[in-house]
């Protein structure tokens, strides 16, 4: 997402046009995940407004359709896959990978019709997976199994990291709506190609969220002395300083690895004043 009701006029500028927010969120951060394309295909005309509001080398990691990876799994989806496809084609290069979320039903016998759909998707694109059966963080059989699938398609596995958020109890609305529906996933800290890809979900609190990804600073800072490119995704339950915290993160790794380039200078939420 690039606009939260509590960021407006204290991190964007408020009121914006709808044409105009994505380049305001660009400012603070240089990547963004397209969780609405879950949800339902953009248009051409809509994905468009996204590339003239970024740069080339903003990221976009979009998440495939749920009628593709829910509601059919991997059946009968070539005509929604083209769809969705042609849709997004004005992002070119700002299409970093296709992000495909799997439901927890999704498990190890799964793995081959996953393969299956791997295999006939476009060399054009990049694609990186989340999946949310335990067995396959577990089971040693079945974290192999699906690390040869992904591996041999060039594909990423996405670590969801919620075990900071789950070390104590809820504190808020939020934190306790969080806590009904995010998964309890174990850590995975493990790259399988060039472009490792992390979502990690804090608490509400600045200081816990900043303490439980000290872990991700040094799995980071080592993935670029490795020569990758890993694009972080820092959450918390009501999302209220995420791009600060972004920031944040980004310091601290580039306080590890210098050459790591800066990122932009946000544009003022407020009109400047000679006083």
């Amino acid at each position: 997402m690039w606009t939260h009701k509590s960021w407006q006029g204290r991190l964007l500028v408020h009121p914006l046009p709808s044409h105009e927010r994505l380049r305001h969120y660009a400012g603070w951060c240089n990547a963004v995940e397209g969780n609405t394309t879950f949800y339902a295909t953009p248009t051409r005309e809509t994905v468009a407004s996204w590339a003239r509001q970024t740069d080339p080398d903003f990221r976009f990691v979009l998440k495939l359709p749920k009628l593709i990876t829910h509601e059919r799994r991997f059946t009968d989806v070539d005509d929604a896959l083209r769809v969705f496809l042609d849709a997004i084609e004005p992002l070119g290069p700002r299409t970093h990978a296709l992000w495909i979320q799997l439901p927890g039903s999704f498990g190890p016998t799964d793995v081959t019709a996953l393969s299956h759909f791997l295999r006939r998707l476009p060399g054009s694109h990049r694609y990186a997976v989340e999946v949310r059966h335990p067995a396959f963080f577990s089971d040693p059989r079945s974290t192999r199994l699906l690390e040869a699938a992904l591996a041999a398609e060039a594909t990423e596995w996405i670590p969801f990291d919620t075990t900071a958020f789950f070390q104590s109890p809820p504190t808020s609305d939020a934190e306790r709506d969080a806590w009904a529906k995010k998964p309890r996933m174990p850590l995975r800290d493990r790259a399988l190609t060039d472009r490792p890809i992390v979502r990690y979900l804090g608490r509400d609190a600045s200081a816990q969220t900043i303490e439980g990804w000290q872990r991700w600073i040094d799995v980071v800072a080592e993935w670029l002395r490795e020569g990758r490119s890993p694009t972080v995704f820092v959450h918390t339950p009501d999302n209220a300083e995420a791009p600060v915290l972004a920031r944040r993160f980004h310091d601290e790794v580039r306080a590890r690895i210098p050459e790591l380039e800066v990122l932009p200078e946000p544009i003022p939420a407020e009109p400047l004043t000679l006083f």
